[in-house]
């Protein structure tokens, strides 16, 4: 009897030590994939945004600082990202607005998006951001001269003009008509895939009611942003801030509405000194873009740092837990949950380095 009870006693704690390793790997398995997600977000976004504002041999008028004359092509209004492409919608001023704002946050679903913006989660941010294909259309990959970059009929290229005796800062976005020329003013100018990027967090994963709240992303194709697909489970909650640069080196605010101006108008000395009226690529502020602050046009235009908050939550829940603790995104704070889910909070500042380096002079 003695044997038996020792032996009772010994599979007792033996099966307790199973079940307490068995909860022990699920949680660390959990928190593993938690983080693996949360990181995972915030590189892909980095990778894009780190894009934005790249368009060839483009640069927009209003942040070129060889452009001596008045800007025709600064941004007048925020675009609609889901505009259907055509020549109606595509106005030479909508493509002006699309270039010179390369990314664009929200609160709440923007312009024409709400068909495609769909079960978003509430009170989260939508990031739109805008580039050129980093490869020329029909050319070897910079890595791999076995494939041509992508040369798609009926998709929207930009083309840019590097002929002298064209017009400074023609450019082409569309899915024909590209004639603008090379240096050599005879061969075609390189062409790039126009790129552009809706990312939201929807309230579910593969089912709806499942209740995982999921990264997704709606690109852009041939007439417009097609359907958005599910990138990364369990991302909660997602911020947006924007660093702004509206002011030169010498305080003045920034104006797109004039020539660009030089503290020193001496040709000799123009490379030690930033414009007067432009800015300088160092972000002066720190916004949210929001319904109830909403960003301008100008505002966006200035914008040379994104900074980006994700909450990733873990997938499953943990019995006994109760999360009680408040998430900092920025400015914003959530929580607490009082729900038995695992949650933390991943950041990054991304510089938008083609607005904000043609902005910097020594």
């Amino acid at each position: 009897m003695v044997a038996v009870a020792i032996g009772l006693l010994i599979v007792v704690a033996m099966l307790a030590l199973f079940v307490n390793m068995s909860r022990s790997n699920r949680e660390l398995s959990k928190a593993n994939i938690q983080i693996e997600n949360g990181r995972f977000a915030i590189q892909l976004i980095k990778e894009d945004v780190v894009h934005a504002g790249f368009w060839g041999a483009h640069v927009p008028d209003f942040d070129d600082v060889t452009f001596e004359t008045t800007p025709t092509q600064p941004p007048i209004a925020i675009p609609d990202p889901c505009l259907a492409f055509n020549a109606a919608n595509w106005t030479p001023a909508h493509k002006n607005n699309l270039l010179g704002i390369s990314v664009q946050s929200n609160d709440s679903v923007p312009g024409t998006c709400g068909p495609l913006i769909v079960d978003r989660k509430a009170n989260t941010d939508i990031l739109v951001v805008r580039h050129a294909e980093t490869c020329v259309a029909g050319q070897p990959l910079t890595n791999d001269t076995s494939t041509n970059c992508p040369n798609t009929a009926g998709e929207i290229y930009i083309q840019s003009s590097l002929c002298s005796t064209e017009p400074k800062n023609a450019y082409v976005l569309d899915t024909g008509g590209h004639t603008l020329t090379a240096m050599n003013c005879t061969t075609p100018a390189p062409r790039r895939k126009f790129i552009s990027n809706i990312y939201y967090i929807r309230n579910y994963a593969a089912i709806v009611g499942d209740g995982i709240p999921t990264l997704m992303r709606a690109s852009f194709g041939a007439t417009g942003h097609q359907v958005a697909v599910p990138l990364i489970e369990g991302i909660e909650d997602f911020r947006i801030e924007l660093g702004i640069d509206d002011k030169s080196k010498t305080g003045a605010n920034a104006n797109f509405t004039l020539p660009i101006e030089w503290l020193y108008p001496d040709p000799d000395r123009r490379d030690k000194l930033t414009p007067t009226n432009r800015g300088d690529g160092i972000p002066d502020r720190t916004m949210r873009c929001t319904a109830a602050t909403p960003c301008t046009a100008e505002d966006l235009a200035n914008a040379v740092l994104v900074k980006v908050y994700v909450l990733a939550r873990n997938l499953g829940f943990t019995p006994g837990h109760v999360d009680s603790k408040t998430y900092s995104l920025g400015g914003s704070a959530v929580g607490p949950f009082g729900d038995q889910y695992q949650r933390h909070v991943f950041s990054s500042a991304i510089r938008i380095t083609n607005v904000s380096a043609r902005r910097e002079m020594p």
